[in-house]
């Protein structure tokens, strides 16, 4: 009766590596980031503090901007092929992830791909570019009202709108 306990845990022990194993390992971000540094043999950047700037700037922006990510290859002048690229993005990002904007340059040697995917009122943005030998990885979250706020703060009028110029009008 007291080494009851060891059945489930046995249990765990057994079935988390399955688990794990099926899944086919990780996805998201590091993920992503994983699959390139493999597929290409580079190695990424991760920017230093930047949880800490992400969380200064969702706070600056009112919940606007957050859950910021990025990796950056350097040096990075390895041929993309663009399907495969798009391709193994996709499949590491997982379901409900769409692609928004794919742009390749007309010898291939850049590359953009844009993936959206809905969070309730944020959006999740999704990027990687590919270009003059540098290769970034940036996820985001916005929320895009609160952005909007943010940033109708510091908007000007443009040459047209009603502005105060003082400006005589025909």
């Amino acid at each position: 009766m007291r080494r009851l306990w060891m059945v489930p845990l046995a249990l765990v022990v057994l079935i988390a590596p399955c688990v794990v194993l099926a899944g086919g390992g990780e996805g998201g971000f590091d993920g992503v980031v994983r699959s390139i540094e493999t597929r290409y043999h580079a190695h990424a950047t991760r920017i230093p503090f930047l949880g800490l700037a992400s969380f200064i700037s969702g706070r600056a922006t009112h919940g606007g901007v957050g859950n910021l990510h990025i990796a950056e290859f350097e040096s990075f002048d390895a041929d993309v092929d663009g399907d495969e690229l798009n391709a193994m993005v996709q499949e590491k990002l997982g379901a409900g992830w769409e692609r928004m904007i794919r742009e390749t340059s007309r010898h291939g040697s850049e590359q953009t791909l844009i993936f959206t995917h809905p969070e309730g009122s944020r959006m999740g943005l999704f990027i990687v570019d590919s270009e003059s030998g540098e290769l970034d990885v940036v996820q985001i979250s916005v929320n895009p009202d609160r952005l909007n706020e943010s940033i109708g703060k510091y908007s000007h009028n443009h040459w047209g709108d009603d502005d105060d110029s003082g400006g005589d009008k025909d």
